[in-house]
């Protein structure tokens, strides 16, 4: 059995359920990635919890959320 990763990231400029389902599809493309559960926050700091099999690296989830067009809220 996978050990399995959880990390929690903040993400701002997200406002809608479109915003929730392109943080999601970003998540999911990247490697080892099993879930992802996004609580949105319309007008503030929504969050992402992602489960991956192994950690996640932190510039691939930098260009992950960017190229879904919202911000990292910094760490």
């Amino acid at each position: 059995m996978t050990d399995q990763q959880t990390a929690t990231y903040g993400i701002d400029g997200m406002t809608c359920e479109h915003c929730v389902m392109s943080i999601d599809e970003a998540f999911r493309e990247l490697p080892g990635v099993t879930d992802v559960r996004v609580d949105l926050v319309a007008g503030g700091r929504s969050t992402a919890t992602v489960t991956s099999t192994e950690p996640l690296d932190d510039t691939a989830v930098d260009a992950a959320v960017d190229e879904a067009g919202y911000t990292q809220a910094e760490r």
